[in-house]
């Protein structure tokens, strides 16, 4: 039974990222960059206005004094928008202009319009104004060639906006992984068919699949398997050819009926671990397939539904960032006081489904649920996070710290 700690682990140490691919960055939200990306312009591009108001040059004003004012015509107007060429200040004048828009050549500062004061319909000074005031210089945020972002970084809506910005069209990412998805058990049938004495529907596939999908991933119908050997083996074997990672939920202990392990090593897969000192989901099962051109994954997870919800929110996701090649998969762990005492398992460590809220100070409280067992849900609808209870023989105190996650909303 390998430690919880080295079963997360071991997913950065033994799988390799998948190929990577060339993609339009349009479409590349979730993905995982494979090489750094590069802004393809400078940003601004051009010397732009910050406000609406009006440019000028101020040398034209450096002479300005309330007894002897200096007063600049309106020569022209630029607005934030196409420009044939850059327009030009003609001497001691001004240009109305607005947010965003290119700044007139030899214009070096730029007059907010609540600030300026306008006299039978010319621009006037009574002091001097400071050159490059409200003005955006090109590439003062970033010049051509910089790196937006480093191989590693997962692009979100911020990071794919920012590459757009930056006229970048094209990214070289990890291609996202082929999911498998299997459910076994005779006793488990379809959500909302009508059950036989001794039957059960199932939702491990569509918590499987919805969890996938939050986190942005094709989620594929899960595929049930009968508790049959040569059933599992036929259908793990065409899924191994096929995906890159086979996600199974039952079948994963060493029960009469458990064949998930066995089929996976006469296919070839490398057991990585079986069994983690974890509670729920101790018999749970990783490998790889690797023949050195490619590489697939098998995560294996008992049958009980609390069971996969860890598997999937510990395990299966740190999975999916390795083969993403995320840069240091991180699942986010931050740690918060609990309120009530929470009893610990001598041999493994407990994942407990807990209430959050912050008292006045911002200190994250942790409030324990009831139905904690394996088998049980219900408490879902309660639950903001999971969190890690370290083994021992004695129970956690009320006002102890203890390392949480989040659970997907």
């Amino acid at each position: 039974m390998i430690p919880l700690e080295d079963a997360l682990a071991a997913y950065g140490r033994t799988l390799r990222p998948l190929p990577a691919e060339t993609v339009s960055t349009l479409t590349a939200l979730g993905c995982v960059l494979a090489e750094p990306a590069h802004a393809a312009t400078d940003l601004p591009r051009f010397a732009q206005s910050a406000l609406d108001g009006y440019a000028l040059r101020a040398a034209d004003v450096a002479a300005a004094t309330p007894s002897n004012p200096v007063r600049l015509p309106i020569a022209l107007q630029v607005a934030a928008s196409a420009q044939p060429v850059q327009p030009e200040l003609p001497p001691a004048s001004a240009a109305r202009i607005f947010t965003g828009a290119m700044m007139p050549r030899e214009a070096d500062a730029m007059i907010a319009q609540e600030r300026a004061m306008l006299l039978d319909g010319e621009l006037t000074f009574t002091a001097p104004f400071v050159a490059g005031r409200n003005v955006r210089q090109q590439a003062e945020e970033l010049a051509k060639g910089t790196v937006l972002a480093g191989a590693g970084n997962r692009i979100g809506p911020g990071l794919l906006a920012s590459l757009v910005n930056a006229e970048v069209q094209t990214v070289r990412v990890h291609r996202r992984p082929r999911i498998r998805v299997f459910v076994t058990g005779d006793e488990v049938r379809p959500a909302g068919s009508v059950l036989k004495p001794g039957e059960i529907h199932d939702s491990n596939g569509p918590l499987i699949a919805a969890l996938l999908r939050s986190w942005g991933y094709e989620a594929p119908a899960a595929e049930h398997l009968p508790d049959d050997p040569a059933a599992v083996r036929a259908a793990l074997a065409q899924a191994l050819d096929e995906t890159d990672l086979v996600i199974t939920a039952g079948g994963a202990s060493v029960g009469d009926k458990d064949f998930l392990p066995a089929a996976a090593e006469s296919l070839g897969v490398q057991r990585v671990f079986w069994k983690v000192a974890q509670k729920p989901a101790k018999p749970m099962f990783f490998g790889i397939r690797d023949d050195q051109t490619q590489q697939r994954a098998m995560l294996a997870l008992p049958g009980n539904p609390g069971a996969v919800l860890i598997g999937m929110v510990l395990h299966a996701r740190l999975v999916l960032s390795c083969l993403e090649g995320q840069r240091l998969p991180d699942l986010g762990w931050t740690t918060g006081v609990v309120d009530l005492e929470v009893e610990r398992d001598e041999e493994r460590a407990r994942l407990v489904r807990m209430g959050l809220r912050h008292d006045a100070q911002g200190v994250a409280r942790l409030n324990p649920l009831p139905h904690q067992d394996s088998h049980m849900l219900s408490n879902l609808g309660r639950a903001d996070v999971l969190v890690w209870v370290e083994s021992g023989d004695e129970n956690v105190a009320a006002g102890s710290v203890l390392r949480w996650i989040a659970l997907p909303e």
